[in-house]
């Protein structure tokens, strides 16, 4: 999966087109994301040990991870993610490395 936690992306495809955030948690199984402050749902909830108010709480719900692409660190601007394949010279073992596309800068 191209994406993964805690990089910064934005969406480039639905109703939250041109938003910028965090992620927050990914499901590769689904090929999902939740991004910070995008698709934010409102859910009522029943008084709980956890929240005794009850009410109606707000949260971010998982967007499709096609509709996301991940912010260069070095240009600032949405890219497209390859990789390249490394060899740790301390090990010797070989470790796939996300390259950016725009600049080639390793992360």
């Amino acid at each position: 999966m191209h994406v993964h936690k805690n990089d910064t992306v934005v969406v480039i495809a639905g109703n939250f087109k041109g938003k910028q955030g965090k992620v927050l948690k990914v499901f590769p199984e689904k090929n999902r994301v939740i991004v910070e402050g995008v698709n934010v749902v409102k859910r009522h909830t029943r008084p709980s040990q956890k929240n005794p108010q009850g009410g109606i709480m707000q949260k971010e719900a998982p967007i499709h991870a096609s509709n996301v692409m991940v912010i260069d660190p070095k240009t600032n601007e949405p890219t497209r993610i390859g990789y390249k394949h490394v060899t740790d010279p301390t090990t010797g073992k070989r470790k796939a490395m996300r390259v950016s596309r725009k600049s080639g800068e390793m992360f």
